[in-house]
Order: structure tokens, then C-alpha cells, then sequence
């Protein structure tokens, strides 16, 4: 019997390791196909799935569990099937994110991709809380394996992600399920469960068949779509990891002629190209080096190259090289030292290997130094100094005036990082940040205000004097100098974008009559917010702007964030009248998604109680429902918030949302793991209630310190190895996440002794919250910072420590 027991175990844990796995996997698949803001969204997608699977047992729960072994079975194969089908559907709705708002369809297609994509999580949620309900007395040991074969899925898909396509990683998931459902069927040692087994062999092979043949499609809004459309281009090679999907196109009969900003009078153009596109956007380009120099002279035409203008530079460092156009603009002005991080190795590794000639051994040139790091952590560890720090363009001009990267955390743009950039420049050098042009003024003006704020944080009385900053059609180009502007480099500045037909939209000294003179917009916008930015009044432009310029910091990194709701209705206006730049389209599709959420929770957690109380499942129950309700919706909000604010924390230290995704949720589950398997103890013991009190004192405690820690988050971490710090993140979660384990399994165990047939419904309601939570802790984090969410958790954990479900005498209410 205890072997079998084991196996059962084993099958839980290996179909929740497939589920975390699967939810993972969706976060790169809709990084692919759609953008990366839809990442936090699938896990409240997911979760969706746990709160329907409470509703349906609770309502059915007495014919399910009837027949246990066969519903156990079922559950475990259909997950397996539907988590391949489910997507493979998806992709083909008509679903566009950026019309979301414009077109009436749109929402309908939203909502029927999130209710195709919550099925396979109904089916093993529900076979999870089968479990749990059937083997009431041995809670603790069945929600610890479920949390642990999770946790193992975080590390799991990582690994795969590395050796495989995201497709045949698909095909994984359900070879994973297929395999959880041969252990079920042994476990319980059921004629029954092994019909079902046999059943579901082959439509699972079709399924992952299928997966093996499919290819990603990706929307045609996204710039790879877009390219691919022009005669003559063809992907020509692929690569893929965790990091991101490579594909590199060649383009014979119409060449590429990418150079982001270039002056309208420029009078050259760029030698062969080869575009490479991350996840169907983000563009950037490998550009043949026959030998001669001045092949590259446009790359002189444009706004980033004004700070090679102003002196003769020593030391360059560039951050987010990519395919190289920064560091030969670099080798152009012959710069001796140029020192050029990228994050992706598959990039550095296709310069240095397959175009390694195509662009003349451009990684491999002794002037060159090419690091493979991101760029906090680089310059952190670094004690050089540089005579230019410049971060390049790195994000789509498409997809960033549509607003698509707006839940996108950086920490390219912080205060934070502003600080460290300026600490690493020579007395004289320079910081250059480039943006796109965005109309309105967004992206220029909140990386000026952050410049300003930190000089005047660090000291300097006079912020007008230590920047200069220009505008092409396309770019602009911010420059912060460590120092005041001389005359003769004013004067540089403006030969500068005369000859190149640039605007000056700010300089020390400049005259309003200066502003506005090539590029003309109906109003020197630019320059006059300039002004207002460095004058006495900052914070009441900053208050009146239609859109939100606050700097961004490492608590609340969301640069890209500008939307104000006292801008929606004029925008509304001016449907099909050009309003699309105004919005911020991955914000407002949150907003959306949570509104659903709201609604579908709703309905899950009052549905079930019209079948308790009618349903003929009323029994001698002393257990408050309301209790219940609070309790279980308390934690499922709390635990979700502090692992949605540790996942977007710990993209400073792991460099990508994706391993942030993947080590913090492996941490938080292998441990709540261990918790929760603690908690068997005490139940035993018969002091459920005293547990969740210890528990919730702990993760108080513990959430302080954590929130202290974060707020000095020490630059050494940023410049240890990647695993190192995966490793330090889990151990320094670990005990926190010990104690997180344990309120849910402590609670459900007290049911399982009182009021059994309310399990369903708590674990439904549990599920609901985490839905909720896991987008509303995202959007408190925009507006408030992850100190906020941190906070706003505790105090839930302490509502529901004071709403523990006693039990009481008389019945159920």
C-alpha cells in the first residue's frame, strides 16, 4: 500500500512539475507570438483554471470522487492533451493586442483565448484537488508534493528551453502528463484507471505529433511579420534559448537599410545587412565590413554620434551592443578602447562564428571587448571609468510607440542606474541615452527628468549646465556630461545638428527662438518642457502633463509606464482619428484582464454555493463559510504578491523575467514544499490553529527584512555568475517560503476534520484570489512599487490569521 501510496505521490508531483512547466513555457510562447507583457497575465491565466476546478468539484464532487480512481486518471491524461491543443487553437484566433481597444471583437477574442488556455489547468487542478479531497487525512504530504513537483518545473523548463525549441518543448509537457498518467494508473491499482490510460495513448501521441510540426505564429503586427512580407526575404537560420527565439533573415532582393535615426540629409547609405529579430521584434542588425571605413560614415548621420563630435574619446563603453552598429560607430571615430556588453551569447556567438567574416571578425578586433553580461551588473563590478557610457537603442520603434512594453520592468533607466552611469564616467565624459520619438513627448522627457533628479541628488546646483539634448525625426539623443558644457562644445553641439538637419531641444543657454527649426512640430514641445523640467516648477508640469513622467527606480522600474486615467476619455475621442500613439496598450489590456478575472472569480466562488445549499451537500458541518471565504482569499491574494513582487525584484539580479519567473517560483514552491509537509506534523498534533498564527508571525518578520534588503540591494550581487545568484535567491527565499507553505495546508487539514466537503470550494476560492492577485500585484507595483504589494501581503496574511476557519458549534455557515 505505501508503495502505491509513493507512486500517487509521484504522479502529482510529476504533473505539477508538467503544469509550472506548461505556465513557463506560455510565458516564452506569448513572448514569441505576441509580446512579453502577457507573461504576468498567463500566470493569472493559469491560476484561473485552479479557481474553475474548485467550482466544478464542489459542484460534482459527489460523483467524482465516487469513482476517484477513474476522475484522477481522466484529469492527469486530459491535462496532457488539452495543454498542447488548447495552444495550438489559440494561435489561431484573430487576436490582436493592439487594436484591443478599437476593435468590439477584440475583447471577445481576449477572453476566448484566456478560457481555451485556463482548460488544461482545470483538468490538473482538478485531479490535484481530487487528490487532496480523497485523502483528506494526508493533506500536508499531497499539497507538499504538488508544490515541489512545481517547484521542480521551474528548473526543468529552463534546462529544456536550452536543448530544445519552444514547440518540442511543448511535445515535453505532454510527454510529462503521459507519464503522470501510466504512474496514476499504477498508484491505484484501478481497472478502470487503466482503461482511461489506454484511452488516452493515443490522442496524446497525436497531440505531441502535432507540437513536434508546429511553428510559431506570430502577429502580424510584430516586425519580423511585417519584414517577412517583402519580396525577397527569408529566415535564413534560427536560434533559440530561454533568453529569447533568434531569427536571422537575409533580404536579397530588397537589402536592408536599418539605421535608427539617420539625418534626412544624409548622402550615404549602409553596406549589406543581415536583420536579426528576438521574438519576432526588436530588430537589430549584422552589417558586412568589406575593409572600408567609410562604408560606416552614415553612422556618423546620426543623433547618438554627437558626443564623438565633442572631444577626442579614449574609452568607450556600450551597453546593449547587440549586432554591433554602436561599436562600429564606435571603430568609425577610431576610438581605441571600446568595451561592448550584450546579455544574449547567441548574439555574440553568431558575430563571432557563422558572420564572424560577414562582418569582419568585428567581436574578435583588439580595439574590441565584448562582454556577455547585462549591463547593471557589468558596470556595477566594474572600477573603470569611461569617457562615454552609451546605451543603445535596444526595443522596437513599433512595438514602443504602441505602448506594448508599458508592464515591461527595466532597470536600464532607473535613478538607480542613472547613478551608477554617472559614478563611472571621467571628469568630462559623457552619458548618451537614445529614445525613439514619440509624439506627444514620453520616453525623452522621462529620461531627462531622471537625469535631473539625479544630479540634483547628487549635489549639483546647476542640472541645466550638465545636459544637452537633441531630436532627429525618428531618435533622440540625451546627453548628461560629468560637468558643466563648455562654450566650444555648445557651439559643437550646434554646428552639429545644423549640418545634419537635427534639432536642438535643449543646451545650456539656448534661446526659445533656436528650437523647432528642421524637424517642425506645430509647438517646440521639446524644448519647452525642457524648460519647465529644469525650472521651479517641475513637479507641477510633472502633475499637469497628460502623461506620467515620474523617473522610474528600482522598486517601481517601469519606464515605459506613462498612461494617466485623465487621459482615457479624450483618447476615446479620437478613435480612428490617429489616437492610437496615445495609449498604453499592454497597461490597459491588464486592466482588462483583471476586470475578466474579477467577474469570473465572482461567478466561481458564488456558484458552488447554491449547490452546497441546495445541492443536497448540507451535513452537520460547524465550520462558518464566510471564515472560509476570507481565509482562503486572503492567502491566495497574499502569496501571489509576494512571489509576483520577488519575480519582478529579482529581474535586476537575473537579468531576464523569464529566469526570474522560472528560479523564484522553483524557490518559493520546493520550500512552501517543505512547509507544507511540516505542516502534517502539527496537524497531527492538533495545532493547525497555533501553525498559521507562527507562520503568518514569521512571514511578517521575514517580509520586513526582505523589503529593508531590497532597498539596498548590494551592486556586488549584480556582477556574480548567473548561477550563483540563482542560488543565492532560493536560499534566501527559503526561509520565507517555508513559512508561506503553511497557512493553505493548515487550513484545508482543519477542514478535512470538520467540514470535508468544503475543501473543494476553498481550494476554488484560493485559486480565484491567485487569478486576481497575480495581475493586480503588477499594476500595485506600477503605481506603488513592490514595497507596496510586500506590504499589502502581510497585512492579508494577518486578516487571514484572524479569520482562521474555527470550528463552531451547530451547523455550517
Amino acid at each position: 500500500m505505501k508503495h502505491h501510496q509513493h507512486l500517487l505521490f509521484v504522479s502529482i508531483a510529476l504533473l505539477s512539475l508538467a503544469a509550472l512547466g506548461y505556465e513557463i513555457l506560455l510565458m516564452r510562447l506569448f513572448s514569441i507570438i505576441q509580446w512579453h507583457h502577457f507573461a504576468y497575465m498567463i500566470i493569472s491565466l493559469a491560476l484561473l483554471g485552479y479557481g474553475a476546478s474548485g467550482a466544478v468539484i464542489t459542484i460534482f464532487q459527489k460523483q467524482l470522487k465516487s469513482h476517484f480512481a477513474v476522475s484522477y486518471t481522466a484529469g492527469i491524461a486530459l491535462f496532457g492533451i488539452s495543454a498542447i491543443g488548447s495552444f495550438l487553437l489559440v494561435q489561431q484566433l484573430p487576436f490582436n493586442a493592439e487594436e484591443v481597444l478599437w476593435d468590439w471583437r477584440q475583447p471577445g477574442w481576449l477572453l476566448l483565448m484566456y478560457l481555451l488556455l485556463a482548460i488544461p489547468f482545470v483538468f490538473a487542478a482538478g485531479a490535484i484537488a481530487l487528490a487532496l479531497s480523497h485523502y483528506s487525512d494526508i493533506i500536508g504530504k499531497i499539497y507538499a508534493y504538488d508544490l515541489i513537483g512545481a517547484g521542480l518545473g521551474g528548473v526543468c523548463i529552463i534546462l529544456l528551453l536550452f536543448v530544445f525549441m519552444p514547440f518540442e518543448v511543448l511535445a515535453w509537457i505532454g510527454l510529462f502528463a503521459l507519464l503522470a498518467t501510466l504512474l496514476a494508473a499504477m498508484a491505484l491499482h484501478s481497472t478502470a484507471a487503466w482503461r482511461v490510460t489506454l484511452l488516452s495513448i493515443p490522442p496524446a501521441i497525436a497531440m505531441i505529433w502535432l507540437a513536434l510540426h508546429s511553428t510559431a505564429v506570430i502577429s502580424p503586427y510584430k516586425e519580423l511579420s511585417q519584414t517577412l512580407r517583402i519580396p525577397g526575404t527569408e529566415i535564413v537560420a534560427r536560434r533559440s534559448s530561454p533568453l529569447g527565439l533568434l531569427d536571422i533573415v537575409e533580404s536579397r532582393q530588397t537589402p536592408f537599410r536599418h539605421a535608427p535615426g539617420l539625418s534626412l540629409k544624409a548622402d550615404g547609405e549602409p553596406p549589406p545587412q543581415v536583420g536579426i529579430f528576438t521574438d519576432g521584434g526588436n530588430m537589430s542588425v549584422i552589417t558586412r565590413d568589406g575593409g572600408n571605413a567609410e562604408a560606416f560614415a552614415y553612422l556618423d548621420q546620426i543623433t547618438s554620434a554627437l558626443p564623438y563630435h565633442l572631444r577626442k574619446l579614449q574609452q568607450v563603453l556600450i551597453l546593449g551592443a547587440g549586432g554591433g552598429a554602436d561599436v562600429q560607430q564606435a571603430r568609425y571615430h577610431q576610438i581605441p578602447q571600446i568595451t561592448a556588453v550584450e546579455l544574449n551569447p547567441q548574439i555574440v556567438k553568431l558575430l563571432r562564428g557563422d558572420y564572424a567574416k560577414f562582418s569582419g571578425h568585428l567581436y574578435q578586433q583588439s580595439d574590441v571587448d565584448v562582454h556577455i553580461n547585462e549591463a547593471r551588473g557589468f558596470i556595477s563590478d566594474s572600477s573603470q571609468q569611461y569617457d562615454l557610457i552609451q546605451v543603445a537603442l535596444m526595443d522596437a520603434f513599433g512595438a514602443s510607440t504602441a505602448g506594448l512594453y508599458a508592464l515591461n520592468e527595466s532597470y536600464l533607466y532607473t535613478l538607480e542606474a542613472f547613478k551608477t552611469y554617472l559614478q563611472h564616467l571621467q571628469p568630462s565624459g559623457y552619458l548618451s541615452v537614445s529614445r525613439w520619438i514619440k509624439l506627444p513627448p514620453r520616453d525623452t522627457l522621462k529620461l531627462m527628468a531622471t537625469a535631473i533628479s539625479v544630479l540634483k541628488e547628487s549635489g549639483v546646483d546647476h542640472p541645466a549646465q550638465q545636459l544637452v539634448l537633441i531630436r532627429g525625426w525618428q531618435t533622440s539623443t540625451l546627453l548628461v556630461k560629468n560637468g558643466a558644457f563648455t562654450s566650444s562644445e555648445i557651439d559643437t553641439v550646434k554646428a552639429f545638428c545644423k549640418t545634419l538637419g537635427f534639432d536642438v531641444a535643449w543646451y545650456p543657454g539656448m534661446q526659445a527662438t533656436e528650437a523647432n527649426r528642421f524637424n517642425q512640430l506645430r509647438q517646440p514641445w521639446f524644448y519647452r518642457s525642457a524648460v519647465a523640467l529644469l525650472g521651479d516648477e517641475t513637479q507641477q508640469f510633472m502633475d499637469d502633463y497628460k502623461f506620467d513622467l515620474r523617473p522610474s527606480t528600482d522598486d517601481r522600474p517601469y519606464f515605459f509606464h506613462f498612461f494617466k486615467w485623465i487621459i482615457l476619455p479624450e483618447i476615446l475621442s479620437l478613435q480612428g482619428k490617429g489616437g492610437m500613439p496615445l495609449l498604453e496598450q499592454g497597461y490597459l489590456i491588464s486592466v482588462s484582464t483583471l476586470l475578466q478575472a474579477l467577474f469570473a472569480s465572482l461567478l466561481l466562488i458564488i456558484l458552488p454555493l447554491l449547490f452546497l445549499n441546495r445541492g443536497g451537500l448540507r451535513t452537520q458541518q460547524t465550520i462558518r463559510r464566510s471564515s472560509v471565504l476570507i481565509y482562503f482569499f486572503a492567502i491566495g491574494l497574499a502569496f501571489l504578491f509576494i512571489e509576483i513582487a520577488f519575480i519582478q525584484k529579482m529581474s535586476l539580479l537575473l537579468h531576464h523575467p523569464l529566469y526570474s519567473a522560472a528560479t523564484v517560483m522553483t524557490g518559493f514552491l520546493i520550500f512552501a514544499g517543505l512547509g507544507s509537509l511540516y505542516s502534517q506534523r502539527l496537524v497531527e498534533q492538533d495545532h493547525a490553529h497555533q501553525g498559521v498564527v507562527i507562520a503568518v508571525g514569521g512571514i511578517a518578520v521575514l517580509s520586513i527584512a526582505y523589503l529593508l534588503f531590497f532597498k539596498s540591494l548590494p551592486d556586488t550581487l549584480l556582477s556574480l555568475p548567473l548561477a550563483v545568484k540563482m542560488l543565492f535567491v532560493i536560499i534566501m527565499i527559503a526561509p520565507l517560503a517555508f513559512m508561506m507553505g503553511m497557512p493553505f495546508p493548515l487550513a484545508l487539514s482543519h477542514l478535512g476534520q470538520h467540514a470535508q466537503q468544503l475543501i473543494p470550494w476553498a481550494w476554488g476560492i484560493n485559486g480565484c484570489a491567485s487569478v486576481i492577485s497575480a495581475i493586480l500585484a503588477t499594476l500595485l507595483a506600477i503605481h506603488g512599487g513592490f514595497s507596496m504589494v510586500v506590504t499589502l501581503a502581510v497585512l492579508l496574511y494577518l486578516l487571514a490569521a484572524l479569520s482562521f476557519p474555527l470550528a463552531t458549534s451547530g451547523k455550517n455557515r
